[in-house]
Formats: C-alpha cells, structure tokens, sequence
C-alpha cells in the first residue's frame, strides 16, 4: 500500500533527514514526516547555518573597520542590516532546495504536517493513516523561556526571534552566557548593540574546559561585551519601549531587548508517545538503550530529543547510524569524538575530556599548551591570542581531550576528534607532518610539548 513503509522519520532536522536518506539509499521505503513547510529543522531555518551566516557578516564588518588599517587597508564602511539579513535567508533557502533535490533523488517521500501516533505501528499526520515497521523520532528541541517572562520576538527574545530583527539594538541584555547566547550576543555586539550577559553560574560557557572558559571571556570582554556572573534573574517586565530585569540581590538591568538563551528542552508535543507506548522522562528526553530503541524496539529516537549533547553534527551521526541498524547492519557512535564549537572570534574548538571531568574520573592525566603567539601563520593574520590545550594519559600520553581557542577552531578540532578516534598518542600527532605555514602547526606542537618541549616556545 502507498502509506505503509519500511520507515517513517518523524522530523526533518539534521538527525532526521540524514536519516531518511540513508535509510532509502539501503534500500528501504522511507517517509520523512515534517510539520513546518521548509525541511531542515531548527540547525538550517532558525540556528545554525542562519546564526552562522549573521556571524560571518558581522565578522567581515568588524574587520574593516578595526583591523584594516594594520594591513594597510583603510576603508569606510557602514552596515546594511537588511541585506545582511537578506543574504542569510538566502543562503537557507539554498538549503532548503538542496534537502528537497537529495530527498527526491533517494526518493524519501515527503509528507506535510503534525504527526501524532495512532498506535505503535500507525502514525496520523493532517488526519491521512501512515503504517510503518520502523518509525524514527528525531523531532528536535526548542528555546525554554523563563517561566515569569514568555517570549514575544519582538522584545523578549528567543534565539529565533535574535535571528529574525528589524534593527540593530542600541542596548541587549542576554540571559545566560552559554554557547548560544554568547554566539548571537557576539553578532550584535560587532554591529554596534552594547551587550551585557546575566548568567547564573560563576563562569561561561560551563561545557568548555575551564582554562578556555576563562580566555574566552577575556576576549569577549576586550570586544566590548560586559558579564554580571553568580548572578541569578529573578524577575522581569516589558516596560514602554524596552525590557527590565531585577536580579537578586543586585540592581537590575533595562534593555532595548532581552534575548533569553537559558537552554532548550526536546519537542515531544503532540507526538501522542502515551499512544506508543512510551514514557518521556520529566525534562521531556525520550530514555533510549544503547542502540536508540524506545520502549518499543521498532521506534527509535535521536538528536536533541535523547540524551546527550544538543549539537546537529550529534543528530545527523545517530540518523546514519540508526538507519544503518533498521537496514540490519552493524554501527555505533562513539560519543567521545564528537566535537562542539563555539563560533566567536576566535572560535573555540573542544573534543573529549576536560581537565575538571578528567580529573572528577580519578584520571592520570598529563596536560600541555601551546600558545598561538608563537604560531607564524597565527602572527601573519594578526591572531595570536589563543591557545591549544592538550590532555593525555600520564603514562602512555594517548590523547583524551583537545581544547582549542584561535581562528578557524572549529576546522583544528577535526583532526583531534580523529586523533581520539583512533586512539592516537601524542607521538602520533607530533610525528605527522603539518604545512608550514599553518594554524596546525600548533597542534603538532601541543604534542610536543606534551612529550617534552615545543620547538618553537
């Protein structure tokens, strides 16, 4: 029958789509259900690839107009918000396209709308029945406000509503100095907002390893972008043309606009799971063993709806994995190698153990920088603030975590999540050739210095 398959992918994000083809490329009948009109989920629509987009902009414009004059270029330049904006949906909307031609070319069919289990093997999606041997749920995340302050978008915003702005705003107070709120803050800081962040904990980006925390926030703090830290919101209004926050204990905040970036929480609404015979945990996770089965062996879950980092590349890595197991193949993923990046300027780049959960683990560990001052590629561009942080075993020094601040990190980090990928040690790495002139050239000497000295620091 046309509506029944050998799989049905519930959402059409990063974990989803990749998934769906994969699954069709093996050779199974596959649907990819999608509630919204564009494929792609929140990474390519409202996240990753637009907040990049705005990032790169922003970056351009910053350096014509702060670092132009070193190089001997002296240039007057303005900002076209609306064409940098423009160009973003551009560049999603191509995007868009290309998900649509890969889905047709693997012929994955499509199907428009809000599904909701029936029952374990039948899904409704605009009241039309689809039966499936396999369903994946890869149905994504979505901002979490605070509870005294739901968002608007137009002056409490979300991450989606800080990619989607009129203008440029003269004051921006963030709420939460993780990843997100620190990458969209950069973007209106650069184009001329005052940001100020109000975060909770005693630190930045509390996932990163401490010492590249704590560079992080000297360079962002030397960009302009100012940080209240142990600092707890403990109450907010919408008043006239702008947004107040009172902190405890502390004198409160007003702003043009507040972007809310406390964290995101798995979508599961409407998905009627009770009608599939499974149990959401209390944060909304859907609890998964260790090959993605659900309660119901034939319903898998992956990406930010099950547990782990909330990262695309996470996402898109479990849907091929999956696929390849519904298609009765062997796969895993192992989760130490997968890298998060922080897109600021300088990016950051980490795979693997910290130093603090190394040590929480009772680990003999021995650690190693190498400063992006003495990289000759890094000086050239004017770039030598950073570093790169190396973690090993004490005794056999095979890598356990690599922690990178400087430019293009996010590009570095690629060839230490193989380096942990293969189990490689640090005689590894230092005995693999690196172009010279080259920002990975650092790396070669990180290791080094792991063994016993760096060459050139």
């Amino acid at each position: 029958m046309g509506d029944e398959f050998d799989l049905i992918v519930i959402g059409a994000g990063p974990g989803g789509y990749v998934a769906a083809i994969r699954a069709a490329q093996l050779g199974l009948k596959t649907a990819c259900v999608e509630k919204e009109k564009n494929l792609g989920g929140t990474c390519l629509n409202v996240g990753c690839i637009p907040s990049k987009c705005l990032l790169q902009s922003s970056e351009l414009y910053s350096q014509l107009k702060h670092s132009g004059k070193e190089h001997g270029i002296e240039a007057d330049c303005t900002i076209n918000f609306s064409q940098m904006m423009k160009r973003k949906e551009e560049v999603v909307q191509g995007f868009n396209l290309g998900i649509q031609g890969l889905f047709k070319k693997n012929k994955v069919t499509t199907i428009t709308g809000l599904a909701t289990f029936k029952d374990p093997h039948t899904i409704t999606v605009s009241g039309k029945e689809y039966r499936a041997k396999h369903f994946i749920i890869a149905t994504g995340s979505e901002p979490t406000p605070l509870p005294f302050l739901p968002f608007d978008e137009k002056k409490v915003l979300s991450s989606t509503g800080a990619l989607a702005l009129k203008e440029v705003p003269k004051k921006m107070v963030v709420v939460g100095a993780g990843i997100i709120g620190v990458e969209l803050g950069t973007v209106y800081a650069r184009l001329g907002a005052e940001v100020h962040f109000v975060e909770f904990l005693d630190r930045i980006c509390p996932t990163l390893d401490g010492a590249l925390s704590k560079a992080l926030k000297k360079t962002l703090e030397e960009q302009g972008l100012t940080f209240q830290l142990s600092s707890k919101v403990a109450g907010a209004e919408v008043k006239g043309e702008g947004v107040h926050l009172a902190i405890e204990g502390q004198e409160g905040i007003s702003a043009d606009v507040a972007l809310v970036a406390i964290g995101r929480r798995p979508y599961v609404k409407d998905l009627g799971l009770d009608r599939a015979g499974i149990v959401p945990e209390k944060n909304g996770m859907i609890p998964i063993d260790g090959n993605f089965r659900t309660a119901q062996p034939h319903i898998y879950a992956i990406g930010d709806i099950a547990p782990g980092p909330m990262l695309a590349h996470k996402a898109s890595d479990e849907g091929y994995v999956v696929a390849e197991l519904i298609a009765g193949k062997s796969a895993s993923l192992d989760y130490i190698t997968i890298p998060s990046v922080v897109y600021t300027h300088p990016e950051v780049g980490a795979v693997g153990l910290t130093e603090e959960e190394a040590k929480a683990k009772n680990l003999p560990i021995k650690t190693a920088q190498f400063p992006l001052k003495a990289n000759s590629r890094a000086r050239c561009m004017g770039e030598g603030d950073g570093f790169v942080k190396l973690i090993a075993d004490q005794k056999t020094l095979t890598l356990l975590g690599a922690h990178i601040i400087a430019p293009h990190a996010g590009e570095l980090i690629a060839e230490m999540a193989l380096a942990l990928k293969v189990r490689a040690t640090a005689y590894t790495i230092a005995h693999t050739s690196h172009a010279h002139p080259t920002l990975s050239e650092a790396l070669r000497e990180a290791a080094l210095a792991l063994i016993d000295k760096p060459i050139h620091f």
